[in-house]
């Protein structure tokens, strides 16, 4: 380094080039020459090394970011997920004997002005100015764990909002190949092909990453130095060992293979310092481990002293802990946090609308070799393992069945997520071959599709939703399943249309957005989205909803609302509230269209995952009176 920046602020004129403003600046130029001989001068002798000698490697761990100026050369860390500044990747030619370099950041012109290049070298055949993440042949590395590295960085993704925990996903063909983009232009390099099982591992690590976040960062903190070092840590770091973490306290993962294969991800993806401070943490956690000597919190002191105690060992928000024991007590508290982070089942469903049974669905889960459980109702199969099985297998593509996902309601799937306890929400509708009904937040569509597949191709639903987008989705996945031509989709705002609409419909589904309380076990990172301040939000949209939804009700029709939540402030209150705006509506019992067992002492449904075992949804019947 001491000769490079001699020789280039030195030497006013190198092979062809005028002086540049800074050494930095000439290096870029430089650089891109396919090979460079060092001039002889007499300060230098005995210290340089030949040029070629200082160039990387063709299996350099670590990318090499180049700069017209010192600010701009920043190596990146992960947390910014792709640097400014110029990349450089190296490729080794198959004699090993030469080599040349790649430019990735722009076209050459304004890469030169940039830098203050007045003229560039003529590059060789094997140069290409290709961006980092479009190459047809980019950088791969095989020594680092490939579902590890994957994990990582969509850890750091959705910590950004900028990714979902659940699958990679299996909406594309090609979405392995779009996850190893995101790596690349992360860490600088990619990794192998992703498999079915290591889709399925990076989905384990991803999720259960997250759901355990605050009880592996407090962890990670004590075992740190000092405080400031876990504040100040590099969010690539900070993920790659919360991985190691929850590999070896909640995945069994052999304790050697851990702690080498996260070193080995640090120190190609960040520096060797970062995978022997990877190292030091690890072995650190490992000897406490085996002598069950973990540093956690004492639950002592006061209710809020003991919230926060809890809230680590269980990993959840205080604020969900503190609210949880006023409305169910300590102890049906910590069953609920318990299933909130135990790994969670889906729930396939039959399409009988294209003539399938659940006898054939269950005929193909067994020629895959998946264990399955019988629902208590009939269209309904779960399972546990066996997703990517499945989709593998075709079984969504030929429409036999709709499939759960722990992301259901937010993200487009083509195989929409289906939440079982909305197949009783659905009930508690009771579509009748015939009837109109609206279903006012249709999106993702599972609701929808459940009711069209119970008219019996008579009959209308009309799906309402404010985004268009998933709105397209749910009108390509009617076809699939052969519903289309008894679905009309409306993209509107419901306070909207029900103000400029005259129309009246014999039944108004209404599923609320609401804090998903009930479904934290399927969508991990739900629990750290929310804040209390959130609940008082929703609470005025779901009246505003309630009171535009009842406008859509002919005389005599029913108004159904629910949610994906287990709290009274959502479900219940807001019944309470709604029916004291509109005395017209009538509680009407639940009790006939749900099995007995998810009926209230006021005649809602609701289901508890600590008591059914099953996510966690409220729904209420109102009729409106004929006057």
């Amino acid at each position: 380094l001491l000769y490079l920046v001699t020789f280039l602020s030195s030497s006013p004129v190198r092979h062809g080039f005028v002086n540049h403003s800074s050494p930095l600046s000439a290096l870029c130029t430089l650089a891109a020459l396919p090979r460079l001989q060092p001039p002889k001068s007499p300060r230098m002798e005995g210290v340089a090394p030949a040029i070629s000698l200082l160039r990387p490697r063709a299996s350099a761990r670590s990318p090499i970011l180049l700069a017209a100026d010192s600010s701009a050369a920043r190596r990146s860390t992960g947390a910014r997920g792709r640097d400014m500044g110029p990349r450089r990747s190296v490729e080794a030619s198959p004699s090993g004997a030469e080599r040349s370099t790649v430019w990735k950041h722009g076209n050459a012109g304004t890469a030169s002005r940039r830098s203050g290049i007045t003229r560039l070298p003529k590059l060789g055949p094997g140069v290409s100015t290709k961006r980092t993440g479009r190459s047809k042949d980019p950088v791969i590395n095989y020594d680092v764990s490939h579902h590890r590295a994957v994990a990582a960085v969509r850890l750091l993704r959705t910590e950004k909002g900028k990714a979902f925990v659940d699958l990679l996903n299996e909406t594309t063909d090609d979405s392995g190949e779009n996850e190893m983009g995101y790596v690349e232009r992360t860490l600088g390099f990619s990794t192998r092909h992703l498999e079915d099982r290591d889709i399925r591992l990076v989905t384990v690590i991803v999720a259960g990453t997250v759901r355990w976040k605050r009880y592996l960062d407090y962890l990670i903190m004590s075992l740190c130095s000092e405080e400031k070092l876990f504040r100040e840590m590099e969010p690539l770091l900070l993920q790659i060992l919360r991985i190691g973490f929850f590999e070896i306290l909640k995945l069994e993962v052999p304790a050697y293979a851990a702690v080498d294969e996260n070193v080995r991800l640090a120190k190609v993806a960040l520096r060797p310092g970062a995978g022997n401070m990877v190292n030091a943490i690890l072995r650190k956690l490992v000897s406490l481990k085996e002598t069950n000597s973990l540093p956690l919190p004492k639950i002592e002191g006061d209710d809020r002293a003991q919230a926060r105690a809890i809230s680590i060992t269980y990993s959840h928000p205080v604020w969900m802990v503190r609210r949880w024991f006023r409305y169910l007590g300590k102890d049906e508290a910590l069953r609920l946090m318990n299933w909130n982070n135990s790994d969670p089942h889906f729930s396939l469903r039959v399409n009988t609308s294209k003539g399938y049974t659940r006898a054939d669905l269950v005929k193909r889960l067994e020629s895959l070799q998946i264990h399955y459980e019988e629902s208590i109702m009939d269209e309904f199969v779960h399972i546990r393992e066996g997703m990517q099985a499945v989709i593998q297998a075709g079984l969504l593509k030929e429409g036999m069945c709709a499939v759960q996902d722990e992301s259901a309601g937010k993200k487009p799937l083509k195989s929409f997520s289906f939440h079982f306890q909305l197949s009783l929400v659905v009930c508690a509708v009771d579509p009748q071959p015939g009837e109109t009904i609206v279903d006012c937040c249709a999106a993702p569509g599972g609701k929808t599709l459940f009711m069209a597949s119970r008219l019996s191709r008579q009959g209308k639903i009309w799906a309402l939703d404010v985004n268009k987008g998933r709105l397209r989705i749910l009108k390509d996945t009617a076809k699939l399943h052969g519903l289309d031509e008894m679905i009309i989709d409306v993209h509107a705002d419901l306070r909207q249309y029900a103000e400029d609409t005259s129309a009246k419909y014999d039944k108004v589904l209404l599923d609320a957005p609401c804090s998903g309380l009930g479904v934290l076990s399927k969508r991990a990172d739900l629990r750290w989205n929310r804040q209390f301040e959130d609940l008082e939000e929703l609470t005025c949209l779901q009246d505003e909803l309630l009171d535009s939804a009842s406008m859509l009700v002919k005389p005599g029709g029913i108004l159904i609302y629910s949610t994906c939540s287990i709290d009274p402030e959502e479900n219940e209150n807001r019944i309470t509230a709604f029916i004291e705006r509109h005395p017209e509506f009538v509680p009407q019992s639940v009790c006939g269209y749900v099995p007995a067992e998810f009926v209230t002492e006021e005649g809602f449904y609701s289901s508890r995952p600590t008591k059914h075992s099953m996510d966690g949804a409220f729904a209420a019947r109102l009729i409106q009176s004929m006057h």
